[in-house]
């Protein structure tokens, strides 16, 4: 197999594999605010109208994670939190730049 086409896929299994840590890195913060931090989850799980549902916790949750002030690490100090949290934010810069680069090798090879 040429070099070419081995380094295309290993750049494309590259950004799925990212790409899905970007989304296990959610789940994983929030199992962890379940388990360590259950006064905070509940601020984000249960809310103040309505009933809730997994798509709205979802939501807030990305609210929580989103939000720039103050940051979630910084508010809970928990060191687990801390660095799923600097996976998720890092996973989807590091999938696109895969993909773009990917897509170049592509764009090169005609």
């Amino acid at each position: 197999m040429n070099l070419a086409v081995m380094v295309y896929l290993a750049l494309l299994a590259c950004g799925v594999a990212s790409f899905v840590l970007y989304y296990v890195a959610q789940f994983r913060i929030a199992a962890l605010l379940r388990e360590h931090h259950p006064q905070q989850w509940r601020i984000i799980a249960e809310p103040e109208q309505g009933q809730a549902s997994g798509l709205r916790t979802w939501m807030r949750m990305q609210h929580v994670l989103r939000s720039t002030q103050p940051r979630l690490p910084e508010l809970l100090q928990d060191a687990a939190i801390t660095r799923w949290f600097r996976l998720w934010r890092v996973m989807p810069w590091l999938a696109w730049a895969c993909w773009f680069a990917a897509i170049f090798l592509q764009w090169q090879a005609r």
